[in-house]
């Protein structure tokens, strides 16, 4: 019998459709994000929306400007990092989340006074939106669970700040938009070179021990979707995941490597080899471990995953999907409904 489809399962397989919207309604607003020679420039928000920021942190960063990404708990604790010269780009799916709206509040007091605030935000009737000098909708559409439609949109949105300040027209960002959105379905209807099934195999095989570990790791742009995805596995599959920039692992976690662990490791597609990222991969599997690799190029012996696309857009969405689908099936064998709350709620409004 087929089992019927979960509200989260059913926001994964909308996500085309939403970054359809995205590329469709490019921002009017752009060109005030660059218009100033800013002191900095900072980039927060909470949880995935603070995750899908990170591949902007580093781009600016490459293109000499100050930039910094501090998630709001902390940017609350620090907040001289915000000048009178400084843009404060600040993302929230719902607008609510209790960080954020303690954050503007403060607002025009105590020092806190950001030149421009730029909100990144799907509910335009929110407390974001109506405290932002920029508005930049997400136009990802109710969504009912764990983030999906707006963790891809987020990083749509992001793909058109990043064009801004590239110098690049607003539709050159659309239409990668629009290849995103292609890549995803490609990988929704037929992932290129591997069975579904290959994520049921994987997520049984990891709950069949006794002290099951999971690890998640990224480098460079993909550190994002290895965050990403530890906290929907965590979120969306009541599993205890930890994610990890690059090297990190090999500072102190390594040591839970070993018959047990499962690492899933994002890499970029249509660039060199991340060196090493194949020698942790390679010196993991000597230990016993369990290791599959999401996009780029895998060593032999490895589950590989490749992923459609080659931009970094492309590449970082469907890096996004195969964790969501993934977690969904770590969920099954967990013998848990994927992404419904236990304990928590869609918008966290207490801090």
């Amino acid at each position: 019998m087929t089992r019927e489809r979960t509200p989260f399962e059913r926001d994964i397989l909308e996500q085309p459709a939403a970054l359809e919207r995205a590329a469709a309604r490019p921002p009017a607003s752009l060109h005030q994000l660059t218009s100033t020679p800013w002191e900095r420039v900072v980039i927060t928000g909470m949880g995935s929306s603070f995750q899908a920021g990170l591949p902007t942190w580093m781009e600016l960063t490459a293109r000499g400007l100050p930039a910094w990404a501090i998630d709001t708990g902390q940017l609350l604790d620090t907040p001289g990092l915000i000048t009178r010269s400084t843009l404060l780009i600040v993302t929230s799916q719902s607008g609510e989340s209790a960080e954020v709206v303690d954050l503007l509040k403060r607002r025009g007091h105590a020092g806190f006074t950001p030149q421009l605030l730029v909100g990144v935000v799907d509910d335009l009737n929110s407390t974001l939106a109506s405290s932002s000098d920029v508005v930049l909708p997400l136009h990802s559409g109710s969504e009912a669970t764990v983030s999906t439609k707006s963790y891809l949109n987020t990083l749509a949105v992001h793909r058109y700040i990043m064009g801004a300040f590239s110098g690049e027209d607003a539709s050159a960002a659309s239409g990668a938009i629009q290849d995103a959105a292609s890549a995803v379905k490609v990988l929704l209807e037929r992932p290129p070179g591997w069975d579904p099934a290959v994520l049921r195999n994987l997520a049984a095989h990891a709950l069949d021990t006794a002290r099951p570990r999971l690890a998640t790791i990224g480098w460079s742009t993909q550190a994002a979707t290895a965050l990403y995805a530890a906290l929907i596995i965590k979120e969306g599959a009541k599993l205890g995941a930890e994610g990890f920039v690059g090297g990190q692992f090999r500072h102190g976690p390594f040591e839970l490597a070993g018959g047990g662990l499962t690492a899933v490791v994002f890499s970029r597609s249509g660039g060199p080899p991340e060196q090493g990222l194949h020698r942790l991969t390679t010196d993991l599997r000597r230990t016993g471990s369990t290791v599959a690799i999401v996009g780029g190029t895998a060593p032999p012996a490895t589950i590989f995953l490749p992923t459609p696309g080659n931009s970094l857009l492309e590449t970082t969405v469907t890096g996004a999907v195969v964790a969501q689908l993934l977690t969904v099936q770590f969920a099954l064998a967990n013998k848990v409904t994927p992404g419904a709350f236990a304990f928590g709620t869609k918008v966290t409004r207490l801090l």
